[in-house]
Formats: C-alpha cells, sequence, structure tokens
C-alpha cells in the first residue's frame, strides 16, 4: 500500500514535492465538531507561519448528548464558518486577492459538516480566482510536524485519534506506508467511551486522563491487547469489554473506584501503544532505513503519559520524538488544513465537483467507514470538465447579476 491515508489524492493532483515557493494559503475546517479557519504563510524555505488561526467549538452544543451530533454540528458550521473566516482574515491582516490558494479539509469527517466547509471553500476559491487545495483531513494530520518542526522526511508517523489509530511510514508528500493499523476500535474513540462508562464529561478522553493521575492503575489487571505480536496492529475492542466488566463487578462506583479504574486503563493503553510503536518502527527500519523523527499526532499525543511512553520509545530507537503542541494535536485540522495546502497546490483541477468525503467510524459521530472509493484518470477527467462547464455558468450569472 503506497498511501494509507486515502487512495484518492495522488501526485497528479499536484503534489508539491521540491517547489519552494512562498504562499500564503487560507485553511478552513469542518469535518467535525470544530469551526475553524487558519492562514499559513511558507516561507521560500519551506518554513511555514502561521498567521492567524480562530476555532469555534461545539463540546457544549453536544456535551448533553455524551457525542457529536452530525446534524447538530453542520449546522452550526453553517451558522459560523463565514464569521470565523471574516475574523481569521482580519487577524491576519490580508485579504483574499493575496492569498495563493484556498485550502479545505475534504474528508473524512462528518459529511454534512464536510460539505459545509468545502462549499464555501470552492465560492471562495471560484470568486477569487485562487486555486482549491482538497487536503484529507488525515493527511494534515501526517505533515504537521513540518509545519511546526521542519521535520525531514522520511519519519515514522503514530496517528492517534477519536477516529483513527495508525503507524504509518511518510516518505515524502502523497507517499505513505501504512505500517499498522487498529483491527477495531481507535484508541481515542476506547478513551470517549470510557469516560462516557463511567459517567464522565465529555469529551470523555481528558477526563479519563485527568482522573488516571490520582488513581492507583495496580488495583484492576486489565489485559494488554496484542502485546508481543510481531506485527504493528493494534486492537482496543476487548480492553473496553475488560474495564466495563470490573466496573460492573464492584458497582455502584465510588470516586476512588473511578479514578483507579480510569488509571488502569490508561496504563494498558500506555503499554500497548509503546509496544506497537516499537514494532511500527521495527518495521519501518527494516523496509526504508532508519527514520528521521517518531512524529505523534491526533488527539491522543496531548495525553502526557502517552507522550511520555513514546519519548522512551524514541529513546530506544536512537531517534527524535516530535510532538506538535496540544492545540494541534487535537482532531480538527484548522491548522493542518492550511499546512498540509502549502504542501499540496492542485491548480485548479476539478474544483466545482471535488466531493467530500465521509467519515471514519463512531470516532466522528458514526458516519460511517471511510470512503474507498478510487478516482481513475476517466473520472477525474470528466469532472475536470464538469468544473469547467460549471465555472462558465457562474461567471456568467455573475456578469448578469
Amino acid at each position: 500500500m503506497s498511501l494509507a491515508l486515502h487512495p484518492g489524492y495522488t501526485a497528479a493532483e499536484g503534489v508539491l514535492t521540491g517547489d519552494a515557493t512562498p504562499m500564503l494559503v487560507l485553511g478552513i475546517e469542518t469535518t467535525c465538531d470544530e469551526t475553524a479557519a487558519a492562514v499559513v504563510e511558507r516561507a521560500a524555505t519551506g518554513a511555514g507561519r502561521i498567521l492567524s488561526d480562530v476555532v469555534l467549538s461545539q463540546i457544549n452544543e453536544h456535551a448533553a448528548f455524551g457525542g457529536v451530533v452530525p446534524e447538530i454540528a453542520a449546522r452550526a458550521h453553517v451558522e459560523a464558518l463565514d464569521t470565523i473566516i471574516d475574523k481569521a482574515m482580519g487577524k491576519a491582516q490580508l485579504g483574499f486577492a493575496a492569498l495563493d490558494g484556498i485550502a479545505v479539509a475534504a474528508g473524512p469527517g462528518l459529511i454534512g459538516g464536510v460539505l459545509v466547509g468545502l462549499t464555501t471553500a470552492k465560492a471562495i476559491a471560484l470568486v477569487t480566482e485562487k486555486p482549491l487545495i482538497a487536503v484529507n483531513h488525515l493527511e494534515a494530520h501526517a505533515l504537521t510536524a513540518r509545519l511546526t518542526h521542519a521535520t525531514t522526511f522520511p519519519y515514522c508517523l503514530f496517528l492517534a485519534s477519536g477516529g483513527h489509530t495508525q503507524i504509518i511510514a511518510v516518505l515524502g508528500v502523497g507517499n505513505y506506508v501504512r505500517l499498522g493499523t487498529t483491527l477495531d476500535d481507535a484508541i481515542g474513540e476506547a478513551f470517549d467511551k470510557t469516560g462516557k462508562l463511567l459517567g464522565l464529561g465529555y469529551p470523555g478522553g481528558p477526563e479519563v486522563e485527568k482522573q488516571a493521575t490520582a488513581g492507583n492503575a495496580a488495583r484492576f489487571a486489565l489485559p494488554r491487547p496484542m502485546l508481543g505480536r510481531a506485527h504493528a496492529d493494534f486492537s482496543l475492542s476487548g480492553l473496553k469489554t475488560a474495564l466495563r466488566l470490573e466496573a460492573e463487578r464492584i458497582a455502584p462506583l465510588g470516586e476512588e473506584d473511578v479514578r483507579d479504574l480510569c488509571a488502569a486503563f490508561q496504563q494498558s493503553i500506555v503499554e500497548v501503544i509503546a509496544d506497537r510503536v516499537r514494532m511500527g518502527l521495527k518495521a519501518f527500519q527494516e523496509r526504508h532505513g532508519r527514520p528521521t523523527a517518531l512524529v505523534a499526532a491526533g488527539g491522543v499525543a496531548a495525553n502526557d503519559a502517552v507522550r511520555q511512553a513514546l519519548q522512551r520509545v524514541a529513546v530506544e530507537a536512537s531517534t527524535a520524538l516530535v510532538v506538535p503542541p496540544p492545540q494541534l494535536c487535537t482532531d480538527n485540522g484548522r491548522r493542518r488544513a492550511a499546512g498540509a495546502g502549502a504542501h499540496r497546490h492542485a491548480r485548479s483541477r476539478g474544483a466545482c465537483s471535488l466531493a467530500a468525503e465521509r467519515g471514519a467510524g463512531s470516532g466522528h459521530g458514526g458516519a460511517g467507514g471511510e470512503s474507498r472509493k478510487r478516482c481513475g484518470p476517466a473520472r477525474l477527467q470528466g469532472r475536470r470538465a464538469a468544473s469547467r462547464r460549471d465555472e462558465g455558468r457562474i461567471r456568467q450569472t455573475m456578469s448578469n447579476s
């Protein structure tokens, strides 16, 4: 597998692999429960600089339901996105004419929210006659370290969020090899569902971490799924079941019980991550040589215990650990959309007919599995022809109004 993150976006869509042209990109993010926009500048050296970053969280809207409600999320994006973009451009002190492109997270994500962002980005791109850059949500995670730390290729990526868990060899822009993945639940999903099971607040992951710091992990003997296996895959469903059975066995739960269960759960997750990432690094070195770094991305990378474990693994492998700032680890892509857009610059290729991609699993509110549909040459040619027709009709309508 040469492209683990999304088979539909290929080098033919305008990947920048060696061009160091300075550029300014507006990034738009609406894939889940945050409405966000950012302006990123890429210097001639290839280094990135965030000029503005505006984000509106929907946590309060979804808290009563214990998870993201897709319809509520989509409506909130519709109401807020125009204002968020105006604020981002204002903070950057730029007009649209100064931009070199409009980047938008086109999936995977909740389909309603993705459509809001993608449609808005298309409109801006058409009116301003700027290139539209469709950014894969997961590829943006993979490239964040290049924006924040100027990490050079090739590096090993550990991506763990509410909807995804993968170990990936990042060999270049658009060149990714999946070394390991989850066979069932994502790590972030397991954290959130554990929080919900134990009656903690939403989102559950940070609450589990908070409770775990004061708990006794040794009180409960939870399993370490896949520990010691020769591959780099994960499995979390059995761990969740084991925790639920322990909770039912000692119910009703007191505050100390909750703290101890959280500590035991987190300790199990941390040991599994360390073991699986070790195997991923081993596979990386066997296939691609020594990585320049071990990069952690996704919301789970904001967990302190996970970071400490990854640091130990990186030292063992004689490589550096690179973790973007916590606000860039969360699974929203506001800055990553702009950062990845500065690497993937698609010049007006099928802008009007670019399709949104559905999200992945319950980590994104149960939007369904990630699309596996490939965009072949014939389909791309049809999309580009449709785009030219659509652009002509839009310009004609504007000139007549």
